[in-house]
């Protein structure tokens, strides 16, 4: 068994929940979580498990979801159900739960899997037990701190960034999923200490409808500004237009930002026939960007995302599983060929996107450091008190909750306290009376990731914050 450790090219683990497939969000709806049964079944077919260490995750508790989202929030989902929801009419509409995002039997329950096998994987990068955490349930990156959007509940993805903080002075998010990656860009909205990068469809009303390139307000603001990078596609982007554009931008990124750990969002809604999608890409072409984020050697977490031709998923993160462990499969699964209707986008719109992503980036700071201060517990505890055995998952036993673990309430500079007390720590219960918009619900939910390390905000900007969540009552 330690043999076989020793020969691994990358230690990578891989987190597995045998019953997360199981759910169901309801006939007719598109997101399947079978295809975790289906993708983890291929991933055993072809002996792929015997390159990882493999574990049965950590189940997220009420406490790990409220590190980012508000308490009346997760309360709401941990209490919801199909059979009592009628009760809860007016949550159901302030939490944004409905019909993308439907209340269904077991749904914190599931919630509570994917977000602890994406915060464990974050945990064992921290503690350097593997360099690739791969957990393909997670990836659920619209939530957002106050409500749920476009099939998200809960966004495992800040959650995992905000534990990856604690060891790591910068993180770079990837998002290769067809639509923009606007709940984490959002939580980050404030800060430099993580970049985001998206790539997506933007237009035509296309969902969630923001992710345009090079405008202001939607680059970061404050310490942000600039560190969060939007690359909007046209439908029927192939493989040879996505690589000419991907690979120069993130290459271009990593030698600028140089982070410390990567995460990566793979939603395969961006392949050819989706049910949802409108691009282009082959299940190889599609790897190409996984393959390349891995060859610059950083700490990664590999996350899942979107996808609605449960078929093509399934062979896609197959695949891409194989690239992440260095090992060669069949190509009779997955499918590899090409996708039907190519379309050739124009080298001159190509090269306008790439140019105006490079002029956004020569805005950057190199590198930007870290504040010295005090790390917060973690909030899982790892005790290695096994080996991990490849066919056999880990016990979960070895993963507890760090209760003791709680962020600060409270550390941002004198000036701004008193704001982050009433707006922030306050949260909904204390602010029943006022309506905040979208937009402003976003900033905040920006400024509370502030709180938690450190990071100053310009008395300017908190006025203004101020006044937009005050100005309108009921």
């Amino acid at each position: 068994q330690k043999d076989l450790h020793s020969t691994m090219t990358n230690r990578t683990s891989y987190f597995y929940d045998p019953d997360v497939g199981n759910f169901h969000y309801g006939t007719g709806h598109p997101m399947k979580p079978h295809r975790l049964s289906l993708t983890h079944s291929l991933v055993l077919h072809y002996g792929l498990y015997k390159k990882m260490m493999v574990f049965k995750p950590y189940k997220a508790s009420q406490h790990d979801m409220c590190r980012f989202h508000s308490e009346d929030y997760i309360d709401f989902l941990q209490k919801v159900s199909p059979n009592n929801m009628q009760g809860f009419t007016k949550s159901l509409n302030t939490f944004n739960v409905g019909d993308d995002c439907p209340v269904f039997p077991g749904l914190f329950e599931f919630c509570s899997r994917y977000t602890g096998a994406s915060l464990q994987g974050a945990t064992q990068l921290n503690h350097k037990i593997c360099d690739i955490a791969i957990n393909w349930a997670g990836g659920l990156h619209h939530a957002k701190k106050f409500e749920a959007s476009g099939f998200c509940y809960v966004n495992d993805i800040v959650i995992s960034i905000l534990e990856l903080l604690k060891y790591h002075p910068r993180v770079l998010y990837i998002d290769i999923d067809i639509h923009h990656g606007d709940g984490v860009q959002e939580a980050f909205y404030l800060t430099d200490r993580v970049m985001t990068v998206s790539f997506h469809k933007y237009g035509n009303y296309f969902f969630p409808g923001t992710g345009k390139l090079n405008r202001i307000f939607i680059v970061g603001a404050e310490s942000g500004r600039y560190y969060c990078l939007n690359v909007p596609l046209r439908d029927g982007i192939d493989d040879q237009s996505y690589r000419q554009l991907f690979q120069p931008v993130i290459k271009q990124v990593v030698d600028f930002y140089q982070p410390t750990c990567i995460v990566l969002q793979c939603g395969a809604d961006s392949l050819g026939c989706d049910r949802l999608g409108c691009f282009n890409l082959s299940i190889r072409g599609h790897g190409e960007c996984v393959e390349f984020v891995k060859s610059f050697k950083i700490p990664l977490l590999v996350l899942g995302g979107g996808g609605y031709t449960v078929r093509n998923v399934a062979r896609c993160w197959t695949f891409e599983t194989s690239l992440l462990v260095d090992e060669s499969i069949s190509d009779e699964l997955p499918y590899s060929g090409e996708f039907p209707s190519t379309v050739c986008l124009p080298a001159q719109y190509l090269e306008q996107i790439r140019q105006t992503v490079f002029e956004n980036l020569k805005m950057l700071n190199h590198a930007p450091s870290v504040q010295i201060h005090d790390v917060p517990s973690d909030m899982l505890s790892y005790e290695r008190n096994d080996e991990a055995d490849p066919e056999e998952r880990g016990p979960e036993e070895n993963y507890t909750s760090e209760s003791s673990g709680a962020f600060p309430r409270s550390v941002l500079y004198e000036s701004t306290e008193v704001f982050t007390h009433h707006v922030i720590t306050a949260d909904y219960k204390e602010k029943k009376k006022t309506k905040i918009s979208r937009k402003d619900k976003g900033l905040l939910s920006s400024l509370f990731t502030l709180t938690i390390f450190h990071q100053s905000v310009s008395t300017q900007t908190l006025r203004l914050l101020h006044h937009h969540t005050s100005a309108v009552q009921t």
